[in-house]
Formats: C-alpha cells, structure tokens, sequence
C-alpha cells in the first residue's frame, strides 16, 4: 500500500502491471461489461498489489453516477432516533445500499425551512436516487425530487397523484387496511364489543388505511370509537385518556402502532385498569419492544427491515434499468397474539 507521500497509481500503472489496456482496466473499475473473467483477474490482482484507489470524482464525470442514495424522513432527528419503526426501516436500506456498494445520506426534516435545503440537495446532482418515508399530505419532497428529475421509491403508499405526464410513483408499503381488519376481527372474536382506536395523524395514508380497516370491521357490529395519537407513546396515553373519558365502558382498544399501545398500557395501568381483564390492547408494527410489554403486546406484524430492503433493491433496478415496467411492492400483514388481549 502507498505511503502518504507516495504518488497514488494511476490506471496506467494498473494496465501496465496487468498487461492489459488502459480502457479495459477502466470498464472492470467501473463495473462494466464486455471484459473476459481471466482479464478481470488480471486487473484486480493488479488494483489489489499496487493499491489503486479510484478517483471517484473522475468516475462521476464518466459514469454520471455519484454512488450515493440519499434517504429523506420527513421527521425530527428526535423520532427518528426514539422510535425503533425508523430504526429497523433504516437497517434495511442500509444494508441493501452497502451490499450494493452505494453510500447512504440521511436528510431529516425539522421543520420547514429544512425542505428549502433538502430540495436544494436533491437537485444538485449529489445523488443518483432518493428514498423517502413518513411523508405527509401536500409535502413538497415528491414534487421536488420530480422537478430535479430524481429516480424515486416511497415508503408507505403515496396519497397523491402523479403529476402529469409522469409513471406512478414507485413504493414499499403494508396491507395496512387489511392488517387493521385482523386486529379488530379478533378483539371481536373474543367477544369485545366497545372497541375504540388510537390513529396515528391523519395526514399520513399508513394512518387513513389503518382507520378504515378498523371501520371495516366494525361495520354493522358497534359504532367507532375514534381517538387521534400521533406513532408516539405520548400521544397514546393522551389518545388513551380520551376515550375513557368518552367511554368508560371500553373493553378493547386498538391503537395504530405500538408505541401508542405502550402509551395505552401506561394509562391504562395509571387508571386501574388490568390488560386484557378490563381492557383489552392491540397494537401494530410488532417491532422489540412490543414482545417486552406488561403484558407482552398483541400486535400486527410488518417486516419493517425487510420493506427498507425491498426500497433499496427496487430504486437500484429503477437506475440500472430506467424504462422498466416497475410495480409498488404491498407486502402481508400478519396479526401476532400475546397476552394484551
């Protein structure tokens, strides 16, 4: 390996030990076809013995790809880094980007003057794609990656339109309405008739799908009983208050995610209430913590690791093949039962 002060090799020098041309060490650096195995070996035994290192710069100009993946969360650094749903979602990405050789960015938003700096990112070519999650209604982050022409895969499913003239957009998601449907059909099944629901904020369409699964099966059996949280603990317990304060006779509660269901239990615990005797608790995501509940937490599971997998993949097939025909991935959701109900 070079010194500090030793001139870096050059693709010249990796040619001439390799005995090939300079073009040709030039394709297999940059990941190109049309070059015979026994010549790769050839020239990746070299790279490996002089201690080339790509000019990445160089390779920008050539390629017109910079490697990078930008991952855009329209939340404060302070829920995405308390909530383990982001957690997982981010290991996902990461670890498909890596094992693709691509350099992840992580651009948060903490309030609006933030989309300003975002969007000034995105169109300045220092990225070859975008993902981008926890979007909420009229965010300005799709039409900014459309006007700079960036390849784009969401998660969750978009509740916009595609502007005109533009393919729908790509996404991850869960059959969240339907995952919803299975957590009230079985609080129904062990015969909870006062069911209420803690939604997460109503602007997103993981909240909207989740309601109206929770709709769907009631429908014709009890009337709703709806509290708004917003995917965190607090906002369960204060979500929790409400309907008790509104229905003193709840025997079930299904809240949008289980970090409201932890709030739930908090609440319900502070008022006396004994899960699943008086009360009985269903959450969704089925992330750690929900197994480690008092009692364990009856949840909707989501392979949350696994969609920021199937993100990452789906965007690298967008860049390597432009004008594929692409489908939205909706992946199964699957109810877990455990103690909480």
């Amino acid at each position: 390996m070079p010194g500090p002060h030793v001139p870096r090799p050059t693709l010249e020098a990796v040619a001439a030990r390799a005995g090939v041309s300079r073009a040709t060490v030039s394709r297999v650096v940059n990941g190109g076809a049309g070059v015979r195995k026994s010549l790769q070996e050839k020239v990746n035994r070299a790279v490996t013995e002089l201690g080339y290192v790509p000019n990445i710069a160089a390779r920008t100009l050539v390629t017109r790809r910079t490697g990078a993946i930008a991952v855009v969360i329209a939340e404060p650094e302070t829920r995405v880094f308390s909530d383990p749903f982001f957690a997982q979602q981010l290991r996902g990405i990461s670890r498909e980007l890596s094992a693709q050789d691509q350099q992840l960015v992580l651009l948060l938003i903490e309030g609006s003057d933030d989309y300003e700096r975002v969007g000034r990112y995105l169109s300045a070519g220092h990225v070859d794609g975008a993902l981008m999650f926890s979007l909420h209604q009229d965010d300005p982050l799709p039409s900014m990656a459309g006007s700079a022409g960036l390849p784009t895969v969401y998660g969750g499913r978009p509740d916009w339109p595609a502007r005109q003239g533009e393919r729908p957009p790509l996404y991850v998601d869960t059959d969240n309405r339907d995952g919803a449907r299975q957590a009230v059909r079985h609080l129904l099944e062990r015969g909870r008739r006062r069911i209420g629901v803690i939604t997460g904020p109503l602007d997103q369409a993981s909240a909207l799908d989740r309601l109206a699964g929770y709709r769907d099966a009631l429908s014709g059996v009890a009337e709703p009983l709806v509290a708004q949280g917003d995917f965190t603990a607090e906002g369960g317990e204060r979500a929790m208050a409400d309907l008790l304060a509104r229905a003193p006779g709840l025997d079930a509660v299904f809240a949008g995610s289980d970090l409201m269901a932890s709030g739930a239990l908090r609440t319900l615990r502070a008022r006396g209430k004994r899960v699943p005797e008086d009360v009985a608790v269903v959450g969704y995501d089925d992330l750690g913590p929900a197994a480690w509940a008092d009692p364990p937490l009856t949840t909707v599971r989501q392979d949350v690791e696994e969609m920021g997998r199937v993100m990452a993949r789906l965007l690298m097939t967008r860049l390597a093949s432009p004008d594929a025909d692409l489908e939205p991935v909706v992946t199964p959701a699957r109810l877990i039962v455990r103690e909480s109900s």
